[in-house]
C-alpha cells in the first residue's frame, strides 16, 4: 500500500507539488509574504479593490454590530435572515430575474444547482475548459456529461442535435463561464443562447470573472451583450470583484424554490455570516453605481497598459502567460517574487497539461508605475 509521502514525492518530482504560503493583507495592491516581503500583488481576484473599500467594510461591521459573527444554523432550518433574503431580492433584480438563491460559496453553488437541475436521464455539455467546480457539479448528477473543444460552436451544436435526436423529452443542460479563469477570454455567448434556444437546451453562464468588469453596470458578459432575460441560470461569486464571499444563481423562481429543496450543498450547510452578507450588498451597489462604472474605467485602462496589443472583443481582467512546462512557470513566477512581484504559477490540473502558465490579474488599484515595472521584468526575464 503506498504512503502519502510517495504521492507526495511523485507530486514533487513532476513540478505538481502545492504549498500554502502565508501571507499579511496590505494596503491595495500589496500583500507581504511570511518573510515580510511586500509584494506587489497581480495574482487576486479583488478586480476593482472593493475588500479594502470604506463602504464595504462599514457595512460588514454594522452588520456584526446588529446580528453578531453568524448565522448559526442552515437556512432552512432557523438560518434564514432578513439580510439573507435582501442580497438575493437585489440580485434577481440587477440579474433580471424572478429569484435568486445564495451559497456559502462558488464551489457550492455548483455543486448544489447542477445536481438538483439535471439528473441520470438527462445530459450535461460543458465547454472543455470549465472550472472544476462545474466539472464536478456535472459528475455529481449522475447526468450523461459531453464535453465540447473551448468556444467550438459546431462541435457544441453536433453535441445538442445528438443528445435531442438520442433523448427527445429529456432536459439538455449547458455548462460555460463567461470569462474563462485561467485564460481570460470569453465565450461566444450570443451563439450559445441562439443554439440552446434552437435545441430547446438549457443554459448556466457562470459570471465569475465577468461580475463588476464588463457590461455598462459592471453585471458581466450577459448584461454587456443584453442576453440576461434569456440565460436559464445566470451563477457567479461575490468573492472576486464584490470584495466579499458566497456564490449566487440567479433563475425564474420555480428553478429557484427546486435548488431550495434539492440543492445539498445549500440545504446541509450553514449560512452565509451576517459580515459577509452585508459586504456583498454593499459592493454590489458599488458596481452598479457611478463609482463603480470610473472604477472598471480605470482597470480598462489598467488591461491596456499591461497588454496594449491584447486582441479580444471585450477586455478581461485576466492575462495568462502560457510557459509551457511546471518547471518553467515556477521559475519565472519566483524571478517575479525577487522582484518584489507576485504572479502564480499555474500547473495542472488547473489547467491542461504543458500549458502551466503566469496567471496575471489586473486591478483598478494598479498604479503605472507597478504596472510598468511588471511588464519590463517581464520583458527582461
Amino acid at each position: 500500500m503506498s504512503e502519502p509521502i510517495d504521492e507526495l514525492g511523485t507530486l514533487q518530482s513532476q513540478g505538481l507539488l502545492r504549498r500554502l504560503t502565508p501571507r499579511t493583507t496590505d494596503t491595495l495592491p500589496f500583500v507581504s509574504d511570511s518573510k515580510g516581503q511586500r509584494l506587489i500583488n497581480f495574482s487576486s481576484n479583488d478586480y476593482l479593490g472593493l475588500s479594502q473599500h470604506p463602504t464595504v467594510i462599514q457595512a460588514a461591521i454594522t452588520a456584526v454590530e446588529r446580528y453578531g459573527v453568524g448565522a448559526t444554523a442552515s437556512r432552512l432550518v432557523c438560518g434564514s435572515f432578513d439580510y439573507h433574503h435582501e442580497l438575493e431580492t437585489q440580485i434577481a433584480s440587477l440579474k433580471e430575474t424572478s429569484a435568486a438563491r445564495i451559497f456559502a460559496n462558488g464551489y457550492a453553488t455548483a455543486l448544489g444547482t447542477i445536481p438538483a437541475v439535471v439528473g441520470k436521464n438527462d445530459t450535461v455539455i460543458l465547454d472543455k475548459l470549465a472550472h472544476a467546480s462545474l466539472i464536478d457539479g456535472a459528475k455529481l448528477s449522475q447526468a450523461r456529461l459531453r464535453t465540447f473543444p473551448h468556444n467550438k460552436l459546431s462541435r457544441l451544436e453536433e453535441l445538442l442535435r445528438e443528445s435531442r435526436e438520442r433523448a427527445p423529452h429529456a432536459k439538455i443542460l449547458i455548462v460555460t463561464e463567461s470569462v474563462f479563469s485561467m485564460d481570460g477570454d470569453c465565450c461566444p455567448l450570443r451563439e450559445m443562447v441562439e443554439l440552446k434556444d434552437k435545441y430547446e437546451a438549457l443554459l448556466l453562464l457562470d459570471e465569475a470573472h465577468a461580475l463588476g468588469v464588463l457590461g455598462p453596470r459592471g453585471l458581466g458578459l450577459a448584461e454587456a451583450l443584453g442576453l440576461q432575460p434569456r440565460i436559464d441560470f445566470q451563477m457567479g461569486t461575490l468573492g472576486k470583484a464584490a470584495g466579499s464571499a458566497g456564490g449566487y444563481l440567479a433563475a425564474k423562481a420555480p428553478w429557484i424554490d427546486l435548488l431550495t429543496n434539492r440543492a445539498r450543498s445549500f440545504i446541509y450547510s450553514t449560512a452565509p455570516p451576517p459580515a459577509q452578507i452585508a459586504a456583498a450588498m454593499a459592493a454590489l451597489t458599488l458596481i452598479t453605481s457611478e463609482e463603480g462604472q470610473k472604477l472598471r474605467e480605470q482597470l480598462q485602462q489598467n488591461i491596456t497598459l499591461i497588454s496594449p496589443n491584447l486582441e479580444r472583443e471585450h477586455h478581461t481582467a485576466i492575462i495568462p502567460l502560457i510557459l509551457g512546462s511546471n518547471e518553467n512557470a515556477l521559475a519565472a513566477s519566483e524571478n517575479l517574487r525577487k522582484q518584489g512581484i507576485l504572479v502564480p504559477a499555474i500547473r495542472y490540473p488547473t489547467v491542461p497539461r504543458d500549458t502551466a502558465r503566469l496567471r496575471i490579474t489586473v486591478s483598478a488599484k494598479h498604479q503605472p508605475s507597478q504596472l510598468a515595472q511588471l511588464r519590463s521584468t517581464l520583458l527582461t526575464s
